[in-house]
């Protein structure tokens, strides 16, 4: 192979500036810097561990369970570099924390999203697997999602999720003086006829990526504009947070149960309640 340009097995990461004993074996991963903070006001403690472009990592606790948070940036490519970069350093499971659109009108804004799969509107993903490869996200995953959410009483929704390239054209919004993508007109529309429950940016290359390298990974978005209302509001920004991060713990008592168990995927025979 041709030699690269950086060293990709160096210990500490190019673009994140993280090494192995920077961050735990889960890492949340919201697309803004400032996400962070909303985060980690969940935990018990943390520390910052790196801060390098849109990439900034705290590490800490949360009921005795390790967890981290690295931020993404927008857009898929940006999440693909942190998935790589995290994965080479032994995390194994990746829950996307972020803002979406929602598409079926009985949602509502500042409702849940948690993906149970992915449209891969994106194109990073493509670089690396075929296209008709499915960005699913993984049962584990979904599941402690889904348990957190039924705990801290969210209303949540869960199912199949848009990742586009692009939050205006891509995303069926009028760009620069009235732009209009073509189709995108129709958009909406097919989406909610297909069932699809959210568009965002990155979630399907998070998932997409955790597949091909036999990671976990998955997706909670809390709804801030209602695309068949018109509504938008940031109203419920945190319980994304509150919800991941519980999760994280509820995945760390899975792998307990498992590892009891003797058993390599966690089911619903193993409860969480004894």
């Amino acid at each position: 192979m041709p030699g690269d340009s950086e060293d990709p097995n160096a210990d500490v990461q190019y673009h994140l500036e993280v090494a192995a004993e920077d961050v735990a074996d889960t890492v949340l991963l919201p697309g803004n810097p400032e996400r962070l903070e909303v985060i980690v006001d969940y935990w018990d403690d943390h520390e910052i561990r790196a801060h390098h472009r849109e990439y900034r990592t705290a590490t800490g606790s949360y009921e005795g369970t390790p967890i981290s948070v690295t931020s993404t940036g927008i857009g898929s490519p940006s999440a693909a570099i942190a998935v790589e970069e995290l994965a080479r350093v032994g995390c194994e499971t990746f829950i996307r924390v972020g803002s979406c659109g929602a598409v079926q009108p009985e949602m509502d804004v500042g409702d849940l999203v948690i993906t149970t799969g992915g449209l891969r509107q994106e194109g990073t993903s493509d670089e690396y697997v075929r296209e008709d490869y499915p960005a699913a996200a993984d049962h584990e995953v979904v599941s402690a999602l889904i348990a957190a959410a039924e705990r801290l009483g969210y209303d949540y929704h869960t199912g199949v999720t848009m990742s586009a390239d692009s939050f205006y054209a891509g995303q069926g919004r009028p760009g620069f003086e009235g732009f209009e993508a073509a189709g995108s007109e129709d958009l909406i529309e097919e989406l909610a006829a297909a069932n699809v429950k959210n568009i965002e940016m990155e979630a399907s290359a998070i998932m997409t990526l955790a597949s091909v390298y036999g990671l976990r990974a998955g997706a909670v978005c809390t709804v801030y504009a209602d695309r068949q209302g018109g509504e938008f509001s940031t109203e419920g920004e945190s319980r994304a947070a509150e919800t991941a991060t519980l999760a994280t713990h509820l995945l760390a008592r899975m792998d307990e149960k498992k590892r009891e168990a003797g058993v390599d995927r966690w089911h619903a025979g193993l409860s969480l309640e004894d």
